[in-house]
C-alpha cells in the first residue's frame, strides 16, 4: 500500500517527459542503433571488400527481404515478450553484423559473399526488431504516466538529436575511410604507420561495432512497461500470427490507421526511390564526388529545424492540410530534379529532404495517437512491412522503366557501356516521377474520400 502510495506522488512529481528514464533511452537507442559509420562509403565499400556490383545489388535485396520476413512476426513478439527484450536482440544482432565485417578475410570470393550475405540477413532482422518496439515502450511509458499528449515533443528532441548524431557520422565515417586524408593525420600525429585502403576500409566498421555495443548497453537499461493483457498471453507461434492478424483486420477496419498507412506509402515509395540514387544525380548536375559526404551533413542539418517545424504544425493544423503541404514540397522537389539543373539542383533535393523529415514525424504521431498499447508495436511493424514491400515494387518498376528507357536510347552515338549513356538513361528517368506522384496522389485522394466519409479524425488538430 505504501509503495502505491509513494507511486502515485513521484508519478505527480514528473512534469517532463524527459524525466522518465525509457524516454531518454529511447532517444539514445535511436541515436547509436542508427549511427551507422560507413553510410557515406556504402557502395564503395562493398566494393573494395573485393564484392561486384551485382553481387551488391543481390545482397540490398537479401536486406529488404529479410526486413519484410521479419517485420510483423517481431511487432508481435515484442508485443507478447516485451519491447524491451525485443529491443535487447535487436542490439546483440547489430553486434554480430559489425562483427562479422571487422573479421571476414579478404580474398576468398565464396567465403566474402557468404559473410555479407549473413550480415545483411542479421542486419534486416535487427531493424525489424527494433521496428515499432522501441516507439511502443517509450509511448506506453509516457501513457502510463499520464503524458501521452507530450509524445510529439519527445519525437521533435528525437528527430534532432538523431540528425546532429548524423552530421557527426557522415563527416568521421567518410574521413577515416579515405586513406590519404589519414595519412595526413597520422602524420601530424607523429604515427609511422602507413594507412592503405585495405586498412581504412574497416574503419567505419570498427565505429559502428562500437555504436553497437552502446545500442545494447542502452536497451539492457530500458525498463519494460506493463501493457494491459499482454502478460496473459502465452508466448507461442499461434499467438504471434494471431495477434499479427488481429493487428491488420484492426487496420483495415480503422480507416484513419489505414489512410495514414497508405499516405506513408506513397510518399516513402517515391522518395526513398529518389534518395537512393542521389549519388548518380550528383554525378549529373556536375557536382564532385568528393562532396557527396558534406552534402548529407548538410541535409541532415534540416533535422535539426523541421521536426520543430513539425510539432507545430500537428498542433494548429489538421492531417489533411500538413498532407496537402508535404504533396506540393513533394511535387516541386521531384518536378525541380526532372531539370538536373547544375549545382542549383541541390535545391529541390531539399524540399524532398524536408519531406522525409516531415514524414517520419507525421506518421510516428499519428499513428501512435489512435492505436492501442496491447497491439501498438505490431502495427507499427506493419506500417514498416508495407513500407518495404511499396519499395521494392516501386524497385521493379523503376528498373522496368530503366530498361525501356535505355532501349529507346540505343539511337545515340554514344556507346551503352559509357557513363555519358548511362546519366542519359538515368536523366530521361528522373522526368517520369512527378507525373507518377501526382496520378497516385490523385487516386491516393479519390479512395481517401471514399474512405473517410463520414469520419472527423482526419481534421482533428493536436
Amino acid at each position: 500500500m505504501a509503495e502505491t502510495r509513494e507511486k502515485k506522488i513521484n508519478t505527480k512529481q514528473i512534469k517532463s517527459p524527459f524525466e522518465l528514464r525509457n524516454v531518454r533511452l529511447f532517444i539514445a537507442f535511436r541515436i547509436f542503433f542508427n549511427s551507422r559509420f560507413y553510410y557515406p562509403v556504402f557502395t564503395i565499400l562493398f566494393l573494395d571488400f573485393g564484392l561486384t556490383l551485382e553481387q551488391f545489388a543481390l545482397l540490398n535485396a537479401f536486406w529488404a527481404a529479410s526486413i519484410v520476413l521479419f517485420e510483423v512476426p517481431s511487432g508481435a513478439m515484442a508485443d507478447i515478450i516485451g519491447r524491451k527484450n525485443l529491443l535487447v536482440i535487436a542490439g546483440a544482432l547489430m553486434i554480430i553484423e559489425m562483427a562479422i565485417l571487422c573479421l571476414v578475410p579478404r580474398g576468398s570470393a565464396g567465403l566474402l559473399f557468404a559473410a555479407f550475405l549473413l550480415n545483411r540477413v542479421l542486419s534486416g532482422a535487427a531493424e525489424a526488431a527494433a521496428s515499432g518496439a522501441d516507439e511502443a515502450l517509450a509511448y506506453d511509458t509516457l501513457k502510463a504516466e499520464g503524458l501521452a499528449e507530450e509524445w510529439p515533443r519527445v519525437l521533435e528532441k528525437q528527430m534532432r538529436l538523431q540528425a546532429f548524431a548524423y552530421i557527426i557520422v557522415t563527416s568521421l565515417g567518410a574521413a577515416v575511410y579515405d586513406p590519404n586524408l589519414m595519412q595526413l593525420v597520422g602524420g601530424w600525429l607523429g604515427l609511422n604507420i602507413h594507412f592503405a585502403q585495405a586498412v581504412t576500409l574497416r574503419f567505419p566498421i570498427y565505429l559502428t561495432l562500437i555504436m553497437a555495443i552502446m545500442t545494447l548497453v542502452t536497451t539492457l537499461r530500458m525498463r519494460e512497461t506493463s501493457v494491459s493483457g499482454a502478460h496473459q498471453r502465452k508466448d507461442t507461434l499461434g499467438n504471434i500470427f494471431r495477434l499479427t492478424l488481429d493487428a491488420g483486420r484492426w487496420i483495415l477496419k480503422t480507416p484513419f490507421a489505414q489512410i495514414v498507412i497508405l499516405a506513408g506509402l506513397l510518399f516513402d515509395s517515391c522518395i526513398r526511390m529518389v534518395v537512393t540514387f542521389t549519388s548518380q544525380y550528383y554525378r549529373v548536375i556536375q557536382l564532385p564526388e568528393a562532396s557527396f559526404g558534406i552534402i548529407a551533413s548538410a541535409f541532415a542539418v534540416l533535422g535539426l529545424f523541421v521536426p520543430r517545424i513539425a510539432l507545430r504544425m500537428s498542433r494548429k493544423h489538421s492531417p489533411v492540410f500538413n498532407m496537402a503541404i508535404m504533396t506540393g514540397l513533394t511535387f516541386l522537389g521531384l518536378t525541380g530534379m526532372a531539370f538536373v539543373w547544375p549545382f542549383f539542383g541541390l535545391l529541390p533535393v531539399a524540399l524532398i529532404w524536408v519531406v522525409m523529415y516531415l514524414l517520419g514525424f507525421f506518421l510516428s504521431h499519428y499513428l501512435n495517437r489512435i492505436t492501442a498499447s496491447e497491439q501498438r508495436a505490431t502495427v507499427l511493424s506493419f506500417k514498416g512491412l508495407s513500407f518495404n514491400l511499396a519499395y521494392g515494387l516501386m524497385g521493379i518498376l523503376y528498373s522496368t522503366l530503366l530498361a525501356f528507357l535505355r532501349r529507346s536510347a540505343t539511337d545515340t552515338q554514344l556507346p551503352v557501356t559509357s557513363i555519358a549513356f548511362k546519366n542519359l538513361v538515368y536523366i530521361k528517368s528522373l522526368v517520369w516521377f512527378p507525373w507518377f506522384f501526382l496520378v497516385a496522389t490523385v487516386l491516393f485522394v479519390l479512395y481517401a474520400r471514399l474512405k473517410m466519409k463520414g469520419s472527423e479524425q482526419h481534421k482533428l488538430v493536436g
